[in-house]
């Protein structure tokens, strides 16, 4: 199994992050800021933030457009935990 190329160089992605919460707002939001200041901090550009209610068909709305999206490489979800 090949071993990765690391003279392909730093790559950055367009990365969305998505909270799942009943109780977060953007200010009060922790983990969502958290992700997005790690993912700057490492080179990669935010492609946008969400936050959603704990609700099955909200969230699979959000991450649909975000699938059709061609300008997001990468979705990260956080949240949804009580």
């Amino acid at each position: 199994m090949p071993g990765i190329d690391e003279s392909l160089g730093f790559y950055p992605l367009r990365i969305a992050v998505l909270t799942v919460s009943d109780t977060r707002t953007e200010q009060t939001d922790g983990s969502g800021t958290l992700l997005v200041n790690r993912l700057r901090d490492a080179g990669h550009e935010l492609a946008d933030r969400a936050i959603v209610r704990d609700d099955v068909d909200q969230i699979r709305t959000m991450v649909q457009e975000w699938v059709d999206d061609r300008q997001i490489d990468v979705i990260i979800t956080t949240g949804g935990t009580g």
